[in-house]
């Protein structure tokens, strides 16, 4: 009686968990400007409004670097391409914790002193699923420097180091 209360139980706990994932997003990095920069970055929509979004990069320059959505899905001419930050609701660049900020500004990550970022956090600014805020069709940038997340409309974060192009993605 007891395994099969435990195994109840356990397939009530996991069922429930399942169901808070949604739709599913990644960008695969690709380094640009001549860096070694790569990696993978993920876009898990919750069932509660919320993104979370997980960034595993190697090969980054030590220090902090400014890390964004982009306007455009494409990665030519260095990340130029992408255009400026993703901002469907026209605000003002800021950090992602102000109360107004593009959709796509999602601050600064931080590579070790062996080049490694890994990164989760969760964001309301995007989305997974289709509409005016959809992560999916835009390019993921990193920039060779820190976001100071006031100077308009960049954050004055250099120039674009790696880039990747968000598609949907099969849940693991």
């Amino acid at each position: 009686m007891k395994n099969l209360v435990l195994i109840s139980f356990s397939i009530l706990f996991l069922g429930g968990c399942a169901s808070q994932r949604g739709p599913m997003a990644m960008a695969a990095m690709q380094p640009i400007s001549g860096s070694a920069v790569q990696g993978v970055v993920h876009f898990q929509e919750m069932t509660n409004g919320e993104v979370e979004v997980r960034a595993d990069l190697t090969g980054v320059p030590a220090g902090t670097h400014g890390f964004h959505v982009h306007e455009f899905g494409d990665c030519g001419d260095n990340g130029n391409a992408a255009g400026g930050h993703f901002n469907p609701m026209s605000a003002p660049h800021a950090g992602p914790d102000s109360a107004s900020h593009h959709a796509g500004d999602f601050g600064n990550v931080t590579a070790d002193a062996s080049g490694n970022v890994k990164v989760r956090f969760t964001t309301r600014s995007v989305k997974v699923t289709a509409g005016s805020t959809s992560s999916v069709g835009h390019a993921v940038i990193l920039h060779a420097n820190s976001d100071d997340l006031t100077t308009q409309p960049t954050g004055n974060a250099g120039g674009r180091i790696a880039c990747g192009v968000v598609t949907l993605s099969q849940m693991p």
